[in-house]
């Protein structure tokens, strides 16, 4: 199957674009500040993380210095924007996942955390460390290309946004399968957990969404099939093949020796959409049961 073709945005799958800002729109009356809501703390310095008496050295911990390329250069008064639904992956879950994260590693030793950019194959020694560094943090679901908007259409944006997506139901998320994804460029591939069903109509919805205020604004529209999922794991270059062909392999395995007559790898809770512009966060939706 084709890999879903997104462009880099930093360090996920999901997409930055090569588009010029275009001329903005009247912004809302709404100042800036009291748009945004206290963007959440960084994850921890991975020091923090380190128990004493991990079989990991902790130098073998550093990220990687790998040469970001951005699909669209940084301009002073340019803020990158996206949108997304967080995702977190439930602890119960969290070890299953990081055993079949090592089992892979194994045979792709070139695989990195994504966000954190760790490589996982110094991880393999501390089962516990790479449970907590690759998967006790916040993924997320893209609804929209990562794009630069000008500060004045920041207030639009938002209050845009928020009038499409304001009411929203909890539904549920089943991340069903494993995926490989490659972006535009060919330079990185990516090991995602992606939503086949349950959950797939409600966020394509939402994606509509977000797609037509990005037209009021002249910004490129999502993908035309989008497939929703939350981007693991990274590796520099075009390995899907490779990577699909070691994935499958063992999910073979671990369905012949698991008992489990569970469907999906793991199910979220969708909690809600935010925005983040720059360094600064923004809420965008509430609940209809609330």
């Amino acid at each position: 199957m084709e890999a879903l073709r997104a462009s880099y945005a930093d360090d996920s799958s999901d997409s930055d674009s090569g588009s010029s800002p275009t001329p903005p729109l009247p912004s809302a009356s709404t100042s800036i500040a009291e748009e945004t809501i206290v963007a959440p703390l960084p994850p921890p310095p991975i020091s923090l993380l380190h128990p004493p008496n991990s079989l990991v050295p902790l130098d073998s911990l550093s990220s990687s210095q790998v040469n970001r390329v951005r699909s669209f250069p940084h301009v002073e008064g340019n803020y990158a924007l996206h949108v997304y639904i967080p995702v977190y992956v439930p602890p119960t879950t969290r070890t299953e996942l990081a055993r079949f994260l090592k089992k892979v590693t194994a045979l792709v030793p070139s695989l990195h955390a994504v966000d954190v950019d760790i490589p996982l194959s110094g991880l393999l020694k501390d089962e516990a460390l790479l449970e907590q560094v690759v998967l006790g943090r916040e993924f997320h679901i893209s609804l929209g290309r990562t794009v630069p908007i000008r500060v004045h259409q920041i207030n639009s944006m938002v209050s845009m946004l928020r009038q499409k997506l304001q009411f929203q139901r909890r539904y549920l998320i089943d991340f069903t399968k494993w995926e490989i994804f490659v972006n535009d460029d060919s330079t990185r591939t990516f090991m995602s957990l992606e939503v086949v069903a349950g959950g797939l109509a409600q966020i394509r919805k939402q994606i509509q969404a977000v797609n037509e205020v990005y037209k009021l604004h002249n910004l490129p529209e999502f993908y035309k099939d989008p497939r929703p999922h939350i981007s693991v794991t990274w590796a520099l270059g075009d390995i899907r093949d490779t990577l699909k062909r070691m994935v499958e392999e063992e999910m073979k395995k671990y369905k012949l020796v698991s008992t489990s007559p569970q469907k999906c790898i793991f199910t979220s809770k969708f909690n809600g959409i935010l925005c983040k512009i720059g360094n600064k966060m923004h809420e965008i939706c509430k609940f209809q049961d609330e």
